[in-house]
């Protein structure tokens, strides 16, 4: 895997040969399973030799897991790690809220004896790892052609709702995280405002993600359900609570024509639209908006382009810069962990 020139990352490490041919553990941790793989660094990119995902409510800590890879992989020396995290991390350190761990990349260093651990949040790890994409796992919703100079935003609703950019400073793409997924979520008609209102008694502050995620979903297929009384098929109730449900949600509109999930996936992809808006305006992201996470993933397939695009570019006053900002979607799964591993590999010189 090695950079694609479309994304111009600062990696002032790139050209100091001591950074080839190191080896390097990278892992990205999630509320439902932990990636962790191994990496050589080379030729201003990394190599992945092997990969393995457990369960991660199976382990107390994150070095449990760790060291129950290294035992596996019959790994020995490894130089680096570098972890991608779902939360912020300050001085080395993260607790994130969705995991049951305390994150210190001190433990890590001292414990496993490498000479160097990063931990990044989730998103600005993504962003690294989204530099090393082929343009073929880019999906254009909307493109000129080409990425223009300028920052990028990005936007990943998934477990929860990473956002993050990329701020150009004339010459490289520099990636940073944000928390902007809890940010207050605000409605902008009568229905959004009822759906507001019950969202408001189940969680007090409402937030983005409490809209833009796999719970957002959810909360968006019930009040359809329960408060504006769509009906929901026996079938279709017990296929939702047994298998995975933005999955069961998308084949039932897909393949079933079921109104109440058409209507669920269309109003989460108007709100996706809008959040969309409000970041790239927020960064002047006119490079470009790279929709990413499991959700566009599992629902590509579903999406209006089009319909998607004229949604985007609303705007009070700046339509004529939305409407010429370039969207993909990102179709693999990987770019955290890749994102991870290459920082690790090349920031520092």
């Amino acid at each position: 895997m090695n950079l694609n020139p479309k994304f111009p990352l600062y990696l002032p490490g790139v050209k100091n040969n001591t950074n080839d041919n190191v080896s390097i553990i990278g892992a990205n941790l999630r509320e439902d399973t932990t990636t962790i793989g191994y990496y050589i660094s080379g030729n201003a990119g990394i190599e992945l030799q092997l990969k393995k995902t457990y369960i991660t409510k199976e382990y107390a800590s994150f070095s449990d897991v760790l060291a129950q890879f290294i035992q596996e992989s019959q790994l020995e020396n490894v130089k680096r790690l570098g972890i991608s995290v779902p939360g912020p991390v300050i001085d080395g350190k993260s607790h994130p809220a969705r995991l049951n761990w305390n994150l210190d990349i001190s433990e890590y260093q001292e414990k496993f004896g490498f000479e160097k651990v990063n931990m990044l949040n989730d998103q600005e790890a993504a962003a690294y790892g989204i530099g090393l994409l082929d343009d073929s796992e880019l999906d254009a919703i909307y493109t000129s052609g080409h990425l223009e100079k300028g920052n990028v935003a990005i936007l990943a609703p998934g477990n929860g709702l990473g956002e993050a950019g990329y701020f150009f400073d004339g010459k490289y793409l520099r990636p940073f995280a944000t928390e902007g997924g809890h940010s207050e979520f605000s409605p902008r008609t009568n229905v959004e405002v009822e759906f507001y209102q019950f969202l408001n008694n189940i969680y007090g502050i409402v937030s983005w993600e409490s809209v833009l995620s796999k719970t957002g979903l959810f909360n968006i297929y019930r009040f359809l359900r329960d408060v504006k009384r769509h009906p929901e098929p026996e079938w279709l109730a017990e296929r939702l609570a047994n298998g995975n449900f933005t999955e069961e949600l998308y084949r039932a509109a897909m393949e079933e024509d079921v109104m109440i999930c058409k209507i669920a996936l269309d109003t989460f992809l108007e709100f996706l639209a809008r959040e969309a808006n409000n970041l790239t305006l927020k960064l002047k992201a006119t490079g470009g908006l790279l929709i990413a996470g499991d959700i566009p993933q599992i629902i590509r397939n579903y999406i209006d382009r089009d319909k998607f695009y004229e949604k985007f570019k609303i705007s009070d006053k700046m339509e004529d810069m939305l409407k010429n900002i370039p969207i993909y979607i990102v179709n693999t799964d990987s770019i955290s962990i890749n994102g991870a591993a290459l920082y690790t590999a090349y920031f520092t010189e």
